[in-house]
C-alpha cells in the first residue's frame, strides 16, 4: 500500500477494525518513511455468479427465483415455506461451491429437482414438466416410471430389512 503523503511503498498497519456494518475491514496505516498515517477499506471482492440460460444468454444468479419455482411447484402440496427456503438455501451452498463463476441453467435445475423428488414427488413431477418441457404425455409417463420404480424399490428394500 503506497503512502498518500509522499508515495512510498512500504506501510504498516497500525490498528485493524470490522467497520460498523460489518461488510469491511477498517485499517489504520502509517508510512514508514514519513509516518504519515491514513485509513483504508478492506472489502470482499463479490463476483456475481452467472447463470447461463439454454439459448446462452447469462443472467444474474437470483435466489428468487429458485423460491418463486419451489412456491408454483409445491403449490397446495404439504410443503412449509420453511422447508422452500432450506432447500434454497442448500441449492444456493452447493452452487457456489461447485461453481466460481457460471451455471448451465441445465445443472441448475437438476439441483433443484434432486432436493424436490426427496420432498415431494408431486411437487417434483410439476418442477419437472415444465424444466424439462416435456412435449407430449409420453415424456410425462417416463418421468412418472422412474419415480415408480423408486418406491418399489424402496419398499423392497424395507421389506427385507422386516
Amino acid at each position: 500500500m503506497r503512502c498518500l503523503g509522499c508515495l512510498y511503498k512500504e506501510t504498516k498497519v497500525v490498528d485493524s477494525r470490522l467497520s460498523s456494518d460489518g461488510n469491511s475491514i477498517r485499517r489504520r496505516r502509517e508510512c514508514l518513511k514519513c509516518k504519515k498515517r491514513f485509513t483504508t477499506y478492506e472489502y470482499v471482492e463479490q463476483v456475481p455468479l452467472m447463470v447461463v440460460k439454454r439459448d446462452g444468454r447469462r443472467q444474474p444468479f437470483d435466489r428468487k427465483k429458485i423460491i418463486s419455482g419451489l412456491l408454483k411447484a409445491c403449490e397446495k402440496r404439504p410443503v412449509s415455506i420453511d422447508k422452500i427456503e432450506e432447500i434454497t438455501v442448500e441449492i444456493e451452498r452447493m452452487v457456489q461451491k461447485r461453481y466460481e463463476r457460471e451455471v448451465d441453467s441445465k445443472n441448475l435445475g437438476e439441483m433443484i429437482m434432486e432436493k424436490l423428488v426427496m420432498l415431494d414427488e408431486v411437487a417434483y413431477v410439476r418442477f419437472a414438466s415444465v424444466y424439462r418441457q416435456f412435449k407430449d404425455v409420453n415424456q410425462f409417463m417416463s418421468e412418472l416410471k422412474v419415480i415408480l420404480d423408486k418406491d418399489k424399490n424402496k419398499d423392497k428394500k424395507k421389506g427385507k430389512k422386516k
